[in-house]
């Protein structure tokens, strides 16, 4: 089947890393009593900065974990105020078999988001293939039904920038894709039941944070 999101993001405007950062705050900061939809589809992502993944990163599982729970205050009062805003935070997360160390890492940290307001589903990287003759999904993120970010990421894993889109058929289409997806899915806490909660510490070899 053809990419459904080929040349979606064609009219965009590309942004730097700092730039995307501060638009992205800038509208996100605006947005009330409309959702945002998040496609993540990469398996594997570098990010510096974050304690928690630098904790991972290093080896040390324990302490990632110590610190993934650190956050649990500061992510509840965000999905507070994002309820109180009338904001539907809703986050498809697409995952390969078997999973790898860092989306165990990832799928930890998104339960804690969705015990704190995000709703999350997962679905297997396989119900999405038929959409990929082309190549993967592109990660995206909506905030509301004007605004789109095609986020980049470099050939590691790690975020670069990412691509603004205004066109309302063109965001459309992308958050279309993504509820469609996202009725699919199985509810985060249910699949890291099953497949994350028996998985021994994932064995990772010390890699550059930096």
């Amino acid at each position: 089947m053809p990419d459904p999101l080929d040349g979606w993001d064609a009219a965009g405007t590309r942004l730097a890393l700092a730039d995307y950062r501060a638009d992205f705050r800038a509208v996100d900061s605006t947005l009330a009593g409309q959702d945002s939809w998040k496609l993540e589809r990469r398996q594997h992502f570098r990010q510096p900065g974050t304690a928690s993944w630098e904790a991972f990163a290093r080896g040390e599982w324990d302490e990632a974990l110590r610190l993934i729970e650190a956050r649990r205050g500061p992510l509840m009062k965000f999905g507070a105020e994002a309820a109180e805003k009338g904001t539907g935070l809703y986050r498809l997360r697409v995952v390969a078999q078997p999973i790898i160390p860092y989306l165990q890492w990832e799928l930890h940290s998104l339960k804690l988001r969705a015990e704190c307001g995000e709703l999350i589903r997962i679905l297997p990287a396989a119900a999405v293939r038929d959409l990929e003759d082309d190549g993967e999904l592109p990660e995206i993120v909506t905030l509301g039904p004007s605004v789109a970010y095609h986020i980049l990421y470099d050939a590691n894993g790690e975020l670069t920038g990412g691509v603004k889109v205004t066109d309302p058929r063109a965001v459309g289409r992308a958050t279309d894709l993504i509820r469609r997806l996202y009725a699919r899915g199985e509810d985060v806490a249910e699949f890291f039941e099953r497949e994350v909660a028996p998985l021994p510490p994932p064995r990772v070899n010390s890699v550059p944070t930096r």
